[in-house]
């Protein structure tokens, strides 16, 4: 069975618990650098089952998914109480290519953009960090929840991509 939308914010909430979603953030592209360090890129684009994705997709969703957020924090930023569309990431997957992206040139852009998101978050002061839009899927959400999703969600990918390449968490 399928997790709804609340019980998914809360796994990804709970992965963070008690981190500052900044320091979890900005420590993300180190980390998933190291675990894929020295890894053929045979090992990194082969799917652990059907239907799951490969480190490779991962990454390709993970830099895609930090321009969205990005650009839904500007959003709410700019127009407060705005609806924000959620899509469907399998199909962003297929669309995107994603199994055929280069994976180190997904981190790369994952890295930067994701530079660029947490520079723009700690600019606001906390009243912006509390304007919200209306999710499509999730509903009200302030732009301090969807940074702490968005930290949770790192932890999430980094865990499949650990189990993956059966490698243990890196600090």
């Amino acid at each position: 069975m399928q997790e709804t939308a609340e019980q998914y914010i809360n796994r990804l909430i709970g992965y963070v618990d008690g981190q500052d979603p900044v320091k979890v953030q900005s420590r993300t592209a180190r980390r998933l650098a190291k675990l894929i360090q020295g890894v053929s890129r045979t090992r990194l684009t082969r799917r652990p089952a059907p239907r799951k994705w490969s480190v490779a997709e991962i990454l390709a969703h993970l830099a895609e998914d930090e321009l969205v957020g990005g650009f839904r924090m500007r959003l709410i930023v700019g127009a407060p109480g705005t609806l924000v569309q959620g899509f469907d990431q399998d199909r962003w997957a297929v669309t995107g290519k994603y199994a055929k992206r280069d994976p180190k040139k997904s981190l790369e852009l994952f890295r930067t953009i994701r530079e660029a998101n947490i520079a723009f978050y700690k600019s606001l002061n906390p009243a912006q960090r509390k304007l919200y839009g209306i999710h499509s899927e999730r509903g009200k959400e302030s732009v301090e929840r969807l940074f702490t999703l968005f930290a949770g969600h790192d932890i999430n990918h980094t865990k499949q991509i650990e189990a993956i390449l059966g490698k243990r968490r890196t600090r």
